[in-house]
């Protein structure tokens, strides 16, 4: 399955799935209002062939944006599937001149060599980074709690990709909890193909040349947008019988999102996918098994081990 290969990869560091244009302008449509005067930065993104970089040149007017950089890592040449056999690197500070109204200008403008490899930690694009209001970019799976946990100490604005798996890191899951982590609108399906080398094992109808489709991705994000917002219409009567308690956790089991009952006040447990329509103005997080210190690491029914679960209670 895709979502195998994404895991493989990531333990063996292959980091290399790049976001089409289409997925990019799908996303960014709901944030447009957050860009007015700001410096955005895409961080791990060359900046002649990243579609990141591409989307906000071309919307760089109509975004309103005062800047925009982007760097690579280890990239001297404009080629999506770098071997990272080279110490050199380049960027981009774009100021919106001159003015680019269509991919085929796009070579009019010019990335610089960086001092350095171009590796988001280095001190060189730190101090980058503390220039920029909003970073974008579909950052190495295989380093994605480090490249949040250097968000999070910046106190930047961001709108990145990440796969489901983040969301159970003890590193993200507390700052998903506490509200300075949300979903984005995300990938229809929750699956998107990604320009990759990798081999693809999607489906005849999934297959796309060049591709590799990966289930469970999302958008991870602190910019406020409407989804977040829109209320879980709940429409079930709570029953012992259909929202049995778990064996070991006062709480009961809730299958589906779309089953959360009306009526009960209690902690329930939700599939993760619940956090696709999460509403922190109805729900409270309470939080995950590695949290809550649960036995066995996770919840039982019957004696029966169950998937992760997101714990939560209404507050409306």
């Amino acid at each position: 399955m895709a979502n195998d290969k994404l895991e493989a990869a990531k333990k063996a560091k292959k980091d290399e799935f790049y976001t089409q244009l289409v997925d990019v302008e799908n996303e960014l449509k709901h944030y447009t209002h957050h860009f007015a005067g700001k410096t955005v930065l895409c961080n791990c993104d060359d900046p002649r062939v990243s579609n990141f970089v591409r989307y906000f040149v071309l919307n760089f007017h109509r975004l309103g944006l005062r800047r925009l950089v982007a760097t690579c890592y280890k990239n001297d040449q404009p080629d999506l599937f770098s071997l990272n056999a080279t110490d050199r690197a380049v960027y981009l500070d774009y100021d919106g001149t001159p003015s680019i109204n269509d991919l085929t200008e796009f070579g009019s403008i010019h990335a610089k060599p960086l001092q350095g490899n171009g590796d988001f930690r280095s001190k060189e694009c730190i101090d980058l980074l503390k220039q920029a209001d909003i970073v974008c970019t579909n950052p190495p799976f295989s380093l994605f709690r480090e490249y949040v946990a250097q968000l999070m100490k910046y106190e930047k604005k961001f709108l990145i990709i990440g796969h489901q798996g983040a969301i159970t890191y003890k590193e993200i899951f507390p700052l998903i909890k506490d509200n300075l982590i949300w979903l984005g609108f995300g990938f229809k399906g929750g699956a998107g193909h990604f320009i990759s080398k990798y081999e693809d094992t999607a489906t005849a109808g999934d297959h796309r040349q060049g591709m590799i489709r990966v289930s469970g991705v999302h958008w991870f994000t602190n910019l406020d947008h409407d989804k977040r917002h829109e209320n879980i219409i709940l429409y079930k009567y709570y029953t012992p019988e259909e929202y049995p308690t778990y064996d070991n956790y006062d709480a009961i089991e809730v299958s589906k999102t779309s089953d959360i009952p009306m009526d009960y006040d209690g902690v329930m447990g939700v599939p993760i996918s619940f956090l696709d329509k999460y509403n922190p103005y109805q729900f409270e997080i309470v939080g995950n098994e590695y949290m809550l210190n649960i036995s066995k690491g996770r919840v039982y029914i019957k004696g029966k081990r169950l998937y992760s679960r997101i714990f939560i209670r209404r507050k409306i």
